[in-house]
Formats: C-alpha cells, sequence, structure tokens
C-alpha cells in the first residue's frame, strides 16, 4: 500500500481506505453467504423487555448459553457476546435485542440449520428462565423508558449524538430488530452491479418482510414502522445514497462518501473514546480532537464503516438491511431471495435489466411510500406487487441454477415459499397483524406476544 509517515506511526492514504475495501473481492467459487438476525426477547409473565441483570436477564441468557460451546466476551466486566468459530456471534443491540450474527457458510440450507441450531439452544435457556423471543421489526408495546440499555461503551456515545441529529434514532437502537444478508463480490464491477440491483429493490425487501405495525399497542399508520424511523435517524449515514447509480460508482466513490460520514468512537485499550460527530478526515492528519496527534489505523477503518447505515452496506462485502425481523421462516428466506437474485450471473443481468432505467425520483418516491403502503405501493403502471412477483421468479431461477441440495435432494427454492404467499396475495405479515388487532384481538395488543412467539 502506497502510505506516509508521521512521526514514527503509519499515515493511511485514501488508496489504503480503497484497497482494504477491494481486498473483499474473491473468486465465485468463494463466495459465501452470512446471516443475521435480531429478535425481541421478554418475560413471559408480563411481555415485557429483559433487563440485563436478574434471573430473568440478559446477563443470565447470555452465562446460559455458554453451555453449547460458545465462549463469553466482556467489556468492563459485563458479558455483552458470545462467540464461537464454527457458529458466528451473538451480540446484544442496544435495548437488550439478541442477535446471531452468523458464519460464512456456502448454502442456504447451511444458512437455515445455523438459525435452527441457535434457536434450540435459546429455547432451552430460555425455558429455563421463563422468557421467550418474538420476530417482529419494532417493539409492538413499550415505551422508549422500558427499554433498559445495555452496558456497551459504544452505545453510550450513540444514545447521546442520536438526538442531536433526527428524532428516532434512539428508537432505532433500543425498539428495532432486523434481519440481513452479507454477501460478496468478485471485483469491483461486480459489487457496483450488485450494489445498484440490491439498492434499487430494498423497498420491496421492506414490503415482502413488513411487520412491524404497532407503536406502544396501537397501529401506527405504518406497515414497517421499523423502515419509516430510519428516515429521521441521522442523514449523514443512512438513505438510498444516489451517488451508487451514477457514472463514476466503485470503490473511492465509497471511500469519499465515508470520509464525509461523522464518526462515532475510536476504539482504544479496551475503551470507546467518543469522537461523535468528528471527521475522519481529520483523523487521517493527525488532527481528530479527540485523540490529537493520532493517526488512525487499519482497524480504526474497519470500525468506522460499520457506522454508517444506508439501506446496503459496503465493507468488504455488501450488507442487505431493508427487512424487518420477522418468524423463524421468513429468516431463512431473506438469503435465499438476495442469494438468488445476485450470485447468479444471468439472474443479477435480469434484475439489471429490471432496475436499470428507474429514476432517482422513482427510488426516493419507493422508499418514502413502501412503509405506509407496502406492496401496494404504485409504480410506473403496476403496483409493487407486480414487481415482487417477477423479481421472485429471477430469484427463484438463480437459486434453480446453482442446484445446491440438501440431503434429501431439495434445492434452495423452498425457501421462497413465504415471499410467493406474501407477493401473491398482494398482503403483508403486518396488514395480518392489523386485521388480528382489530378483530379477535378486540384492539389489545397482548396476544401479540403469544401468537408471535418462539
Amino acid at each position: 500500500m502506497d502510505s506516509a509517515t508521521l512521526g514514527t506511526e503509519t499515515r493511511l492514504t485514501r488508496d489504503d481506505l480503497v484497497a482494504y475495501i477491494a481486498g473483499g473481492g474473491r473468486p465465485k467459487e468463494d463466495w459465501r453467504i452470512g446471516t443475521e438476525h435480531e429478535k425481541f426477547a421478554f418475560t413471559i409473565a408480563d411481555g415485557r423487555p429483559l433487563p440485563y441483570e436478574g434471573d430473568k436477564g440478559v446477563r443470565a441468557l447470555l452465562e446460559g448459553l455458554t453451555r453449547f460451546g460458545w465462549q463469553p466476551v466482556y467489556e468492563d466486566g459485563n458479558i455483552i457476546a458470545l462467540t464461537c468459530d464454527s457458529m458466528g456471534s451473538v451480540t446484544l443491540e442496544p435495548g437488550g435485542q439478541i442477535e446471531l450474527s452468523g458464519a460464512a457458510l456456502e448454502t442456504v440450507h447451511e444458512t437455515c440449520r445455523e438459525v435452527s441450531v441457535h434457536h434450540k439452544n435459546l429455547k432451552i435457556v430460555a425455558g429455563e428462565m421463563g422468557i421467550a423471543f418474538m420476530g417482529m421489526g419494532f417493539n409492538p408495546k413499550w415505551r422508549r423508558e422500558d427499554c433498559q440499555w445495555m452496558p456497551k461503551g459504544r452505545y453510550k456515545i450513540m444514545r447521546d449524538h442520536m438526538p442531536r441529529v433526527g428524532s428516532l434514532g434512539i428508537d432505532m437502537m433500543i425498539r428495532t430488530c432486523t434481519v440481513q444478508t452479507n454477501l460478496d463480490f468478485l471485483d469491483e464491477a461486480d459489487m457496483v452491479k450488485k450494489f445498484r440491483v440490491s439498492l434499487a429493490l430494498q423497498p420491496l425487501a421492506t414490503a415482502l418482510w413488513a411487520n412491524s405495525p404497532f407503536v406502544e399497542g396501537k397501529p401506527s399508520g405504518f406497515l414497517s414502522y421499523r423502515s419509516h424511523i430510519w428516515t429521521d435517524t441521522d442523514p449523514a449515514r443512512t438513505g438510498i445514497i444516489p451517488f451508487v447509480f451514477e457514472d463514476g460508482m466503485g470503490y473511492e466513490r465509497y471511500v469519499d462518501y465515508m470520509l464525509d460520514v461523522p464518526m462515532y468512537f475510536v476504539y482504544r485499550d479496551g475503551k470507546y473514546i467518543d469522537a461523535a460527530g468528528q471527521s475522519f478526515r481529520d483523523f487521517m492528519d493527525g488532527k481528530l480532537p479527540a485523540l490529537p496527534g493520532e493517526l488512525p489505523t487499519e482497524k480504526d477503518w474497519a470500525d468506522h464503516l460499520t457506522v454508517a447505515f444506508p439501506e446496503v452496506r459496503l465493507k468488504r462485502y455488501l450488507e442487505m438491511r431493508g427487512a424487518d425481523g420477522g418468524p423463524w421462516h421468513r429468516l431463512c428466506a431473506l438469503p435465499a431471495f438476495w442469494v438468488g437474485l445476485l450470485y447468479d450471473g444471468a439472474c443479477l443481468d435480469a434484475a439489471w435489466d429490471l432496475v436499470k432505467d428507474w429514476t432517482a425520483e422513482e427510488h426516493a418516491a419507493l422508499r418514502a411510500q413502501v412503509p405506509r403502503m407496502g406492496l401496494k405501493t404504485p409504480f410506473r403502471d403496476k403496483t409493487l406487487r407486480e414487481i415482487a412477483l417477477r423479481v421472485l421468479e429471477i430469484a427463484h431461477a438463480g437459486l434453480t441454477a446453482r442446484k445446491r441440495l440438501n440431503s434429501k435432494g431439495r434445492d434452495e427454492t423452498g425457501f421462497l415459499d413465504p415471499l410467493w404467499t406474501i407477493a401473491e396475495s398482494g398482503r403483508t405479515q403486518a396488514e395480518d397483524l392489523l386485521d388480528a388487532y382489530l378483530a379477535r384481538w378486540n384492539g389489545d395488543i397482548d396476544p401479540v406476544f403469544t401468537e408471535l412467539a418462539y
């Protein structure tokens, strides 16, 4: 890498930052699938979010999972994560949401087995503790003040900064859950095409996975309130990022974007140093107010890549970030959906042909309307439902072409079945939940903790 020096330390250059991201490119035979999902943990007796301490707390839950081979990770004496070489990691979101960050696996079958084993382990420990889990995009009942913050230094910095830049950032941190898929690319051109296709289609993913229609026990007017929250979290680090569709998009353009995204923190000697709102460019010049005279390391750059939250995020792979968290069977559907679209060359081309003439105004309109309207969102002379059916056809063809079979000789296309049901009916899970709330539940939100528990 091309670098200069400042004193005795190595100065990272823009070329170094570009090379770091470019280093994620890998041959097709090495492409893998990483799936992450979050879920709300609650006490069965009253449906309340878990505190950190106590016999029905998050600490006890994580300690209970260590019997299955997980190794604890501590911060200031608090267990805040678990790791396992073969199973990825279990981490905590700010409000006590439990996340599985899965391993990089070859097939959707393997991803689904990973999720199944994780849930079986969780149910054993949770059953002993009197707690359960629920997959939704937004906490359907509890207020901000009902959610206890987890003891992680990074979250304190974000908590203090969020109200300075938006009105809903705190809700994003403590009251939302998502499922996302992380996928590889071959080289810069392949990254750009996958980025463009997946970014254009994130509103469709939001619609297909929409299941967060409630806020504090009442209908919110949205089908995906989680998606709406991102529109008023922090405009400097969220959204569609239209430059992805412009000429000149590549590693360098994304690096320039990230250099414009304000920092949150620097991690040194086991501590998070508050650098919220400060500039990584200043850091590269040794002029960061939080650490005057110090220069960033490659690890600092890797950390900084995690503080942007666009609908698709580029690190050394691409992250699909548009979906609400959900029930078990739709967790497996998300990697199937994106792998089918992006990992087969002919299907990637077909998906690109579908979206390549969409305008910036159309991207923005979809992003704005889908959280309220779901698959009924109008688009040109049709609705998003018709787009969904065509996209599912492409994804199905991509999974068929992969020919990745399980022990029963079945390919990966079966994981799309829940999405076909939604697209063919035009009804999201959010709309089913709203109907249940108005009819079977008689305007009482509490049955959601029974019917959506797992």
